[in-house]
This record gives structure tokens, C-alpha cells and sequence, in this order.
């Protein structure tokens, strides 16, 4: 249920998520016929404030479509077999930077792989399957730029207790200040 480039072995928390994936394929009626053709490229584990950690499972960018369709399900069953844990997928996302040289003389650099696109990508992929509503970007008087991201409100229930861990995932990922919030309800 892991594949990765090259003749890289996986990890032991690698083998341990793909394992989960593969009993949850034999296990789940559900489930088994969606995971059947899917695979994980990675897996990451980064450390919240409150001792607690978050999986970062990435997938192959092709797959992602497919991880999305059953993630919600996915993410429940993963987070059941790994206490204490939050479960995030994103997809395996390439940056080309901008003297990229291409084979043909003229040919740009895809829009979709640039830095901005893919943080944005990232963005999107973390707080799935809940949708961003608004987006702020707040500039102090250091020269820090902290970003406000206003989720969708009717989501509160479930991703309430999240909103931590995907801002100190998307540092970890991004190295840039996130805020995760939801914006205030007009009476």
C-alpha cells in the first residue's frame, strides 16, 4: 500500500499506515473496493503543542481525486486505529522554480507549479473536506505576515477541535503563520 521513488525503504510509521490501509481494505465493507487500486507515497508525523502529533499522509498527485472521494471515511477509520492522533492527506505537489529550463525554447512554467499554487494546493488539501470561505492577510509593523483563513461556519461541530493542528501543520509545511478561524455569525 506504499510505494516510494527509487529504492527508498519505508519507515516503520510508513509501514505501520500502510498496514492500517491494507487491514481497513480487508476489513471494510465500505471501503475495500475504493482502496484497492489506491497507495500512499509517504507518510509524516509532526508534533502539536499539546504533546499530541499529527499523521501527514501524503498521496500521489494523480490519486488525490480518489483519496478525496472516500477521505472523510478513511480519515475516521485511520484516527480510531491511531489514538491521539489527527489524520491529514495531501497530495505529493512538484514546485518548479522559476529558471526551470524546459525542453522546448519559450515553454512557461505551468501555473499549477509554482510556489504560490502549491501552498495553496496545501492549503485546500488540510482543511478538506471543509471549504475556505475567506482568506486574510494581516500585515504587522515587524514585517511578520500572519494569514486568517475563515472556514466554512456550518462545519464548526467537526473540524472545531482541528483547527490547531492545521495551523502547525501548514507551518511545518510552508514555514508560513496560518490562523484558522470561522467568521463571526451576523445576528
Amino acid at each position: 500500500k506504499i510505494v516510494k521513488k527509487g529504492d527508498l525503504m519505508p519507515t516503520q510509521l510508513e509501514e505501520r499506515v500502510a498496514s492500517a490501509i491494507l487491514d481497513l481494505e480487508e476489513t471494510s465493507k465500505d471501503l475495500s473496493a475504493e482502496l484497492k487500486s489506491l497507495y500512499i507515497s509517504s507518510v509524516k508525523e509532526v508534533q502539536l503543542e499539546d504533546k499530541r502529533s499529527a499523521l501527514l499522509v501524503f498521496v500521489p498527485y494523480p490519486l488525490h481525486k480518489k483519496f478525496k472521494d472516500i477521505q472523510s471515511r478513511l480519515t475516521r477509520e485511520l484516527e480510531k486505529k491511531f489514538n491521539d492522533k489527527h489524520v491529514l492527506f495531501i497530495a505529493q505537489r512538484t514546485v518548479l522554480s522559476k529558471s526551470y529550463i524546459r525542453k522546448s525554447k519559450g515553454q512557461l512554467r505551468p501555473r499549477s507549479r509554482t510556489l504560490t499554487a502549491v501552498h495553496e494546493a496545501i492549503l485546500e488539501d488540510i482543511v478538506y473536506p471543509t471549504q475556505i470561505v475567506g482568506k486574510r492577510t494581516i500585515c504587522k509593523i515587524d514585517g511578520k505576515k500572519i494569514l486568517k483563513v475563515y472556514l466554512d461556519p456550518k462545519d464548526v461541530k467537526d473540524v472545531d477541535d482541528k483547527l490547531k493542528t492545521f495551523g502547525t501543520v501548514y507551518k511545518a509545511l510552508t514555514n508560513k503563520q496560518v490562523e484558522f478561524l470561522f467568521p463571526p455569525t451576523e445576528y
